[in-house]
């Protein structure tokens, strides 16, 4: 257990150094809007779309994760697939260049599972061909900013947590008209919403966020179905003292896409000590 909180605390160093060296809440109400729009109660609407992603069953995912601390923001990218009946997904995570404009870091392969997270290519001291799982319940944000891209359904998940909501208006994302809902999410009502696989993480981040409250835009189609999700996250970087402003956004598109995620075995993961970069 220790060496999961090391890790914990390794890979979010490592995010986080990038940054150091170099939201509004919404009101419940039906909000502006025509027919069908104005009628639907927005906070039960939100609280659906993680159910919504389920019954559609997977997609092709974009992520980006900005922090900011300090008058210093990066970028962290990702991009792949998801399984959410599964709860299996696969993403691709390139990190910023540093100060110095040298990217230097190979691409992150990042698998998803119900209550893990495997890494390759991590770097650390990590041989190249071995995996590390981290336990996301063992990490203080759940693993919502950690691995430098949310999980897709656990960003949905955050959404079962909503308290208030409004709805904003229709608007155009790539090519087709959505519904736009502002608002913010408890993370410890989350949790207890929460499918089994998503309960242990989405209860650590309550616990060890500055903040259990969640604000954020989210994008629906006209099934319901999440196409854009933006959340607002802070936390205090444990090195520096400083909070972190994060902000977390996933894309969603090409639903029913084919998705085969393999889970490696217990000899590719690697058992050894994770050195801090």
């Amino acid at each position: 257990m220790a060496e999961r909180r090391r890790w914990g605390t390794v890979v979010v160093a490592g995010f986080v150094a990038g940054v150091c060296c170099a939201g509004a809440a919404g009101c419940s109400g039906s909000g502006g809007g025509a027919g069908g729009d104005r009628a639907a109660d927005p906070v039960a609407t939100v609280r659906r779309a993680a159910d919504t992603l389920v019954d559609a069953g997977s997609s092709k995912a974009r992520t980006s994760m900005r922090m900011a601390t300090g008058g210093t923001r990066v970028t962290i990218r990702g991009e792949g697939v998801y399984d959410f009946r599964r709860g299996l997904g696969q993403l691709t995570v390139v990190l910023p260049q540093d100060p110095a404009g040298d990217n230097g870091h190979r691409p992150i392969t990042e698998l998803l599972a119900p209550g893990a997270l495997f890494m390759k290519n991590r770097g650390a001291g990590v041989p190249a061909d071995k995996w590390v799982r981290v336990e996301t319940a063992s990490l203080s944000d759940g693993n919502l900013v950690t691995g430098g891209a949310t999980d897709p359904y656990t960003a949905a998940e955050v959404l079962r947590g909503t308290r208030t909501a409004r709805y904003v208006g229709r608007t155009r994302l790539a090519g087709g008209e959505v519904r736009h809902y502002r608002g913010s999410a408890d993370l410890a009502v989350a949790a207890k919403e929460a499918s089994p696989g998503g309960r242990g993480s989405l209860g650590a981040a309550a616990r060890g966020f500055a903040t259990a409250t969640v604000p954020f835009d989210v994008y629906l189609d006209d099934e319901g179905r999440i196409r854009k999700v933006r959340h607002r996250f802070s936390f205090v970087n444990g090195r520096q003292k400083q909070v972190v402003a994060v902000a977390s956004t996933t894309l969603l598109y090409d639903f029913g896409t084919a998705v085969d995620v393999r889970l490696p075995v217990a000899g590719d993961i690697y058992a050894g000590r994770i050195a801090v970069e």
